[in-house]
């Protein structure tokens, strides 16, 4: 079956080599696109002799929209050139064509939008980001929270489940009943020494939420989000038995998860460069979700002008998108009132004060020292050598879940006597369109409806 072509052109091109390229390309050609120059053509009444209808707006965007919604095209085919159109450009004539379902296509290149398969048999919502640490599985915890009611206070309420897929997860799906069993850090480090990853997502994911989890793996990341292997789809297959009523998708740094989700949330850290939300393939994401959430949005993340910044590029993507502006907070998941406490977390250097602070008003501890390496084993087993040894009278480890918190931390906190803690980071709502956990309800109530129409 021939595919149906629209054709992207320039006026930087005599007409004869153009319509050369364009008889190339064959009868599927249905039209083209001029986007600019005007060095080597006469006038736009020109272009009638290149044989196909031509679409000419304001801008090559605009163009490149109408086109598609008139002419309905499987491929976009490019044979522009510099100096009409760079590589951001072209980065932004990937995301407007991607967005539409329409294959981007040049002499070089070739983007495909990825098509996900629909397996999932309840009402579903993915997660997914523009990059790693930026906080995405803390708000999937949080919003499990709010769906299955132990954060706010909705009428409407779910029984959900999550599906990650992380790059250390299991070969095999692996089933997580949260709400059922106890993740004490002696059973973590007692399955992390049969050479479990005990601190995946959906680990992480289950002691946080207190709910079922499913963990997959995945392996590369594409430009647009696709990866190249992942068990996700048999992980559907296997929520797709559970007893919730509610999915939540969790991609992994950039990638999506590669099945097809109901609606999307976006996350977005405002650490982040701004090109990496504004350029390359972060319109693409922020085009195709129903809510995005700024994370990380304070000093020293980010200044106000830099929070402001993102905010405008994320709406002129999507002038209909909902955003809201989040900050994390540590909450330990039992009490540490009076207790003597070392920190470990992945939060930058410059967040110390802030979690030290905040630990000590909010839930009476006293934090004798603060290690920011749980991502890289080696600095922190020597930091918490160091603080174990100068902080004799300390009583907690206080860490995260995530990356070394079970094989370094933890082991070597109990090996040393200490009680070891896990803190969730429970994002606050700091501006927007509304408040965090009543957007969420939002966007699950339009994931339902999508999904009954279905």
């Amino acid at each position: 079956m021939s595919k149906r072509i629209v054709a992207l052109i320039d006026g930087e091109h005599y007409l004869p080599v153009t319509r050369a390229a364009l008889e190339k390309l064959g009868d599927e050609v249905v039209a083209a696109v001029f986007i600019g120059g005007m060095e080597k053509i006469g006038t736009p009444d020109d272009l009638k002799q290149l044989d196909v209808p031509v679409v000419m707006r304001e801008t090559a965007l605009a163009g490149i929209r109408h086109a598609i919604e008139e002419y309905e095209p499987d491929v976009v085919f490019d044979l522009s050139d510099e100096p009409v159109v760079g590589y951001n450009e072209r980065m932004s004539m990937a995301c407007e064509i991607m967005s539409q379902g329409v294959i981007y296509k040049g002499p070089d290149f070739e983007f495909t939008p990825p098509g996900f398969p629909r397996l999932c048999e309840k009402p579903s919502m993915a997660v997914i980001g523009t990059g790693k640490r930026i906080g995405k599985t803390a708000i999937t915890a949080h919003m499990a929270r709010v769906l299955n009611g132990q954060e706010g206070d909705f009428d409407t309420v779910w029984s959900p489940c999550i599906v990650t897929m992380g790059r250390g997860g299991p070969a095999e799906p692996e089933l997580i009943k949260g709400d059922e069993i106890e993740l004490t850090p002696s059973y973590l480090v007692d399955i992390s020494n049969k050479g479990t990853h005990a601190s995946s997502d959906h680990y992480e994911d289950a002691l946080m939420a207190r709910i079922t989890t499913v963990g997959c793996r995945r392996c590369g990341g594409g430009f647009s989000g696709r990866v190249f292997d992942s068990t996700v789809p048999e992980g559907v297959k296997l929520a797709n038995k559970l007893p919730a009523d509610f999915v939540l998708f969790e991609g992994s740094g950039a990638s999506f998860p590669d099945v097809a989700a109901d609606a999307t949330v976006a996350v977005v850290g405002a650490n982040q460069p701004l090109e990496y939300i504004s350029g390359f393939m972060g319109p693409y994401r922020i085009d195709r979700a129903d809510l995005v959430v700024i994370t990380l949005c304070e000093y020293p993340s980010a200044d106000p002008e830099k929070i402001e910044s993102i905010e405008r590029a994320i709406r002129e993507i999507n002038p209909v998108i909902k955003v809201v502006r989040t900050i994390f907070r540590p909450r330990p998941l039992i009490d540490v009132t009076e207790k003597k406490a070392i920190v470990a977390t992945t939060a930058p250097l410059e967040f110390q004060r802030i979690l030290a602070d905040h630990l000590a008003t909010a839930y009476a501890c006293e934090v004798l020292f603060v290690t920011h390496n749980l991502s890289n084993r080696p600095k922190l087993r020597k930091d918490l050598s160091e603080a174990m040894s100068k902080h004799a009278d300390a009583d907690v480890l206080i860490t995260e879940l995530k990356a070394a918190s079970v094989d370094v931390a933890a082991k070597s906190a109990i090996e040393n006597g200490l009680e070891v803690v896990f803190m969730d980071n429970v994002p606050e709502t700091a501006g927007g369109d509304g408040e965090l956990d009543a957007l969420t309800i939002e966007t699950a109530k339009s994931a339902q409806s999508r999904f009954s129409l279905r």
